[in-house]
Protein backbone atom coordinates (compact mmCIF):
# COMPACT_ATOMS: atom_id res chain seq x y z
CA UNK A 1 0.00 0.00 0.00
CA UNK A 2 2.76 2.11 0.85
CA UNK A 3 4.18 1.95 -2.82
CA UNK A 4 1.34 2.86 -4.44
CA UNK A 5 0.49 5.74 -2.48
CA UNK A 6 4.11 6.89 -3.04
CA UNK A 7 3.61 6.15 -7.25
CA UNK A 8 0.21 8.04 -6.87
CA UNK A 9 2.23 10.80 -5.41
CA UNK A 10 4.74 10.89 -7.67
CA UNK A 11 2.15 11.25 -10.76
CA UNK A 12 0.23 13.77 -9.33
CA UNK A 13 3.60 15.66 -9.01
CA UNK A 14 4.46 15.19 -12.19
CA UNK A 15 1.02 16.33 -13.95
CA UNK A 16 1.41 19.41 -11.51
CA UNK A 17 4.74 20.14 -12.92
CA UNK A 18 3.11 19.66 -16.58
CA UNK A 19 0.20 21.42 -15.86
CA UNK A 20 2.66 24.11 -14.66
CA UNK A 21 4.94 24.06 -17.38
CA UNK A 22 2.21 24.21 -20.31
CA UNK A 23 0.52 27.36 -18.26
CA UNK A 24 4.21 28.52 -18.54
CA UNK A 25 4.90 28.12 -22.04
CA UNK A 26 0.96 29.40 -23.06
CA UNK A 27 1.71 32.47 -21.22
CA UNK A 28 4.78 33.45 -22.93
CA UNK A 29 4.03 32.14 -26.34
CA UNK A 30 1.17 34.54 -25.87
CA UNK A 31 3.13 37.32 -25.06
CA UNK A 32 5.42 36.76 -27.94
CA UNK A 33 2.62 37.05 -29.98
CA UNK A 34 1.31 40.17 -28.60
CA UNK A 35 5.14 41.33 -28.77
CA UNK A 36 5.60 40.81 -32.11
CA UNK A 37 2.26 42.23 -33.14
CA UNK A 38 3.11 45.60 -31.37
CA UNK A 39 4.21 48.17 -33.76
CA UNK A 40 7.70 49.84 -33.17
CA UNK A 41 9.17 52.87 -35.06
CA UNK A 42 12.30 52.41 -38.16
CA UNK A 43 13.60 54.46 -40.57
CA UNK A 44 13.42 53.99 -44.84
CA UNK A 45 14.61 55.52 -47.50
CA UNK A 46 12.04 58.51 -48.68
CA UNK A 47 14.47 58.18 -51.79
CA UNK A 48 16.70 55.92 -53.72
CA UNK A 49 20.40 56.60 -51.19
CA UNK A 50 23.30 55.81 -53.93
CA UNK A 51 26.47 54.03 -52.74
CA UNK A 52 29.08 55.95 -51.43
CA UNK A 53 26.28 58.61 -49.78
CA UNK A 54 28.01 59.62 -46.31
CA UNK A 55 25.95 58.63 -43.31
CA UNK A 56 25.32 62.29 -42.48
CA UNK A 57 23.43 63.06 -46.12
CA UNK A 58 21.52 59.86 -45.44
CA UNK A 59 20.25 61.12 -42.48
CA UNK A 60 18.44 63.75 -44.35
CA UNK A 61 16.54 61.29 -46.54
CA UNK A 62 15.13 59.29 -44.21
CA UNK A 63 11.87 58.65 -43.03
CA UNK A 64 9.50 57.22 -39.98
CA UNK A 65 7.38 54.37 -40.38
CA UNK A 66 5.35 52.47 -38.04
CA UNK A 67 5.65 47.98 -38.45
CA UNK A 68 4.88 45.34 -36.73
CA UNK A 69 8.10 44.05 -34.61
CA UNK A 70 7.69 41.05 -35.96
CA UNK A 71 8.18 43.18 -39.58
CA UNK A 72 11.80 44.37 -38.27
CA UNK A 73 14.62 44.11 -40.67
CA UNK A 74 17.43 42.52 -38.87
CA UNK A 75 19.57 45.79 -38.01
CA UNK A 76 17.28 48.18 -38.41
CA UNK A 77 18.32 51.71 -37.03
CA UNK A 78 16.01 52.98 -33.95
CA UNK A 79 17.78 56.73 -34.56
CA UNK A 80 19.41 58.16 -37.59
CA UNK A 81 22.32 59.26 -35.45
CA UNK A 82 23.33 55.51 -36.06
CA UNK A 83 24.75 56.37 -39.52
CA UNK A 84 26.96 59.05 -38.17
CA UNK A 85 30.29 58.39 -39.66
CA UNK A 86 29.46 55.53 -42.17
CA UNK A 87 28.79 55.61 -45.53
CA UNK A 88 26.55 53.47 -47.57
CA UNK A 89 28.16 50.25 -48.74
CA UNK A 90 25.06 49.63 -51.55
CA UNK A 91 22.20 51.63 -52.52
CA UNK A 92 19.61 51.77 -50.65
CA UNK A 93 16.22 51.71 -52.36
CA UNK A 94 12.80 54.21 -51.64
CA UNK A 95 11.16 52.09 -49.19
CA UNK A 96 13.78 50.06 -47.64
CA UNK A 97 14.41 50.01 -43.99
CA UNK A 98 17.71 51.52 -43.35
CA UNK A 99 19.78 48.98 -41.31
CA UNK A 100 23.58 49.28 -40.16
CA UNK A 101 24.36 45.94 -42.12
CA UNK A 102 24.16 48.41 -45.45
CA UNK A 103 26.62 50.99 -44.23
CA UNK A 104 30.37 50.65 -44.01
CA UNK A 105 33.18 52.73 -42.15
CA UNK A 106 34.96 55.35 -44.76
CA UNK A 107 38.24 53.80 -44.53
CA UNK A 108 36.70 50.59 -45.50
CA UNK A 109 34.58 51.81 -47.96
CA UNK A 110 37.14 51.18 -50.68
CA UNK A 111 36.49 50.85 -54.78
CA UNK A 112 34.39 48.27 -54.51
CA UNK A 113 31.70 49.94 -52.35
CA UNK A 114 31.21 52.38 -55.69
CA UNK A 115 30.53 49.85 -58.23
CA UNK A 116 27.36 48.70 -59.01
CA UNK A 117 25.57 46.64 -62.12
CA UNK A 118 27.61 46.07 -64.99
CA UNK A 119 29.87 48.81 -63.43
CA UNK A 120 33.99 47.64 -63.67
CA UNK A 121 36.82 49.19 -62.41
CA UNK A 122 39.40 48.93 -64.69
CA UNK A 123 43.35 50.14 -63.89
CA UNK A 124 45.03 52.19 -66.86
CA UNK A 125 48.92 52.95 -66.87
CA UNK A 126 50.21 55.38 -68.94
CA UNK A 127 52.20 58.55 -69.20
CA UNK A 128 52.13 61.42 -66.45
CA UNK A 129 50.99 63.26 -69.93
CA UNK A 130 48.07 60.73 -70.60
CA UNK A 131 46.70 60.31 -67.18
CA UNK A 132 47.13 64.14 -65.76
CA UNK A 133 50.08 62.82 -63.14
CA UNK A 134 49.70 65.55 -60.56
CA UNK A 135 46.14 67.25 -61.45
CA UNK A 136 43.90 64.20 -61.51
CA UNK A 137 42.12 63.17 -58.04
CA UNK A 138 39.74 60.68 -57.07
CA UNK A 139 36.27 61.84 -57.37
CA UNK A 140 37.16 63.67 -61.05
CA UNK A 141 35.01 62.91 -64.19
CA UNK A 142 37.49 62.59 -67.37
CA UNK A 143 37.21 61.69 -71.02
CA UNK A 144 39.54 60.13 -72.57
CA UNK A 145 40.74 61.01 -76.80
CA UNK A 146 42.24 58.84 -79.09
CA UNK A 147 43.47 58.45 -82.45
CA UNK A 148 43.80 55.50 -84.57
CA UNK A 149 43.99 54.41 -87.97
CA UNK A 150 41.60 53.07 -90.26
CA UNK A 151 41.77 50.95 -91.30
CA UNK A 152 44.49 49.64 -89.07
CA UNK A 153 46.90 48.39 -92.02
CA UNK A 154 46.84 51.95 -94.12
CA UNK A 155 47.52 55.02 -92.00
CA UNK A 156 45.11 57.32 -92.18
CA UNK A 157 44.99 58.39 -89.01
CA UNK A 158 41.66 59.87 -87.29
CA UNK A 159 41.07 60.95 -83.97
CA UNK A 160 37.59 61.77 -81.14
CA UNK A 161 36.61 61.54 -77.94
CA UNK A 162 35.96 57.56 -77.44
CA UNK A 163 34.27 57.76 -73.53
CA UNK A 164 32.74 60.44 -71.74
CA UNK A 165 32.25 60.91 -68.32
CA UNK A 166 34.27 58.47 -66.65
CA UNK A 167 34.72 58.69 -62.97
CA UNK A 168 38.26 58.15 -61.06
CA UNK A 169 38.13 56.07 -58.57
CA UNK A 170 42.24 56.11 -57.73
CA UNK A 171 44.42 59.30 -59.48
CA UNK A 172 48.02 58.42 -60.57
CA UNK A 173 50.56 58.81 -57.86
CA UNK A 174 53.36 60.56 -58.59
CA UNK A 175 56.88 59.56 -58.89
CA UNK A 176 58.84 57.27 -61.80
CA UNK A 177 58.74 53.44 -61.20
CA UNK A 178 62.09 51.94 -61.10
CA UNK A 179 60.48 48.16 -62.08
CA UNK A 180 61.94 46.50 -64.54
CA UNK A 181 61.32 47.94 -68.31
CA UNK A 182 59.60 44.45 -68.59
CA UNK A 183 56.71 45.96 -66.80
CA UNK A 184 54.22 46.74 -69.02
CA UNK A 185 53.52 49.70 -66.25
CA UNK A 186 57.18 50.90 -65.71
CA UNK A 187 57.53 50.61 -69.74
CA UNK A 188 54.87 53.43 -70.19
CA UNK A 189 55.84 55.80 -67.48
CA UNK A 190 55.16 54.40 -64.22
CA UNK A 191 51.90 55.82 -63.84
CA UNK A 192 48.25 54.35 -63.15
CA UNK A 193 44.50 55.29 -62.66
CA UNK A 194 41.49 53.66 -61.89
CA UNK A 195 38.92 54.41 -64.14
CA UNK A 196 35.08 53.15 -62.90
CA UNK A 197 33.35 52.19 -66.39
CA UNK A 198 30.74 50.18 -67.89
CA UNK A 199 31.88 46.64 -69.09
CA UNK A 200 31.04 47.78 -72.82
CA UNK A 201 33.23 50.83 -72.10
CA UNK A 202 36.17 48.91 -70.62
CA UNK A 203 36.46 47.03 -74.03
CA UNK A 204 36.52 50.13 -75.89
CA UNK A 205 39.35 51.38 -73.61
CA UNK A 206 41.36 48.67 -73.53
CA UNK A 207 41.36 48.17 -77.47
CA UNK A 208 42.73 52.17 -77.58
CA UNK A 209 45.09 51.31 -75.14
CA UNK A 210 46.37 48.36 -76.73
CA UNK A 211 46.41 49.81 -80.78
CA UNK A 212 46.21 53.41 -80.88
CA UNK A 213 47.45 56.56 -79.08
CA UNK A 214 45.16 58.13 -76.02
CA UNK A 215 44.81 60.38 -73.47
CA UNK A 216 42.27 61.63 -70.61
CA UNK A 217 41.20 65.07 -70.55
CA UNK A 218 39.43 66.67 -66.89
CA UNK A 219 35.96 67.35 -67.19
CA UNK A 220 34.47 70.95 -65.20
CA UNK A 221 33.56 69.96 -62.05
CA UNK A 222 30.13 71.80 -62.61
CA UNK A 223 27.74 72.38 -65.23
CA UNK A 224 30.12 70.25 -67.97
CA UNK A 225 28.90 70.02 -71.48
CA UNK A 226 29.86 68.46 -74.70
CA UNK A 227 30.00 69.04 -77.84
CA UNK A 228 28.31 67.36 -80.41
CA UNK A 229 30.37 64.40 -81.40
CA UNK A 230 32.69 64.06 -84.61
CA UNK A 231 35.93 62.64 -86.07
CA UNK A 232 39.03 63.85 -87.41
CA UNK A 233 41.58 63.57 -90.08
CA UNK A 234 43.88 65.12 -91.89
CA UNK A 235 41.66 66.24 -94.65
CA UNK A 236 38.79 67.34 -91.56
CA UNK A 237 41.47 69.69 -90.25
CA UNK A 238 42.80 71.28 -92.78
CA UNK A 239 39.47 72.20 -94.18
CA UNK A 240 38.12 73.46 -91.13
CA UNK A 241 37.19 77.04 -91.40
CA UNK A 242 37.89 77.03 -95.01
CA UNK A 243 35.51 74.39 -96.88
CA UNK A 244 36.60 72.91 -100.02
CA UNK A 245 35.76 74.97 -102.47
CA UNK A 246 37.58 78.18 -101.15
CA UNK A 247 40.34 75.23 -100.67
CA UNK A 248 40.46 74.70 -104.17
CA UNK A 249 40.65 78.37 -105.06
CA UNK A 250 43.30 79.39 -102.67
CA UNK A 251 45.26 76.08 -104.04
CA UNK A 252 44.56 77.49 -107.50
CA UNK A 253 46.18 80.91 -106.92
CA UNK A 254 49.17 79.44 -104.75
CA UNK A 255 49.91 76.85 -108.24
CA UNK A 256 49.30 79.95 -110.86
CA UNK A 257 51.60 82.41 -108.63
CA UNK A 258 54.22 79.22 -109.16
CA UNK A 259 54.21 79.34 -112.59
Amino acid sequence: MTYRLRNIGIAIALALVAGLLTVFYVTNYKKEVRNAEANVTVFVASQDIPAGTSGADAQGLLTEQEVAKRNVTPGAISAPEQLDGRVAAATIYAGEQVTTRRFTTEEAKGIRAQLEGNERALSVPGTAEQLLAGTLVAGDRVDVVGSWNVPESETNHYSRVVLRDLLVLEAPEGGVSTESVTNPQAASGGYSTILALTDAQAQKLFWLTQNGTWSLQLRPAADAADSPESAESAESLLLDGIGRARFQAMSARLLEGGE
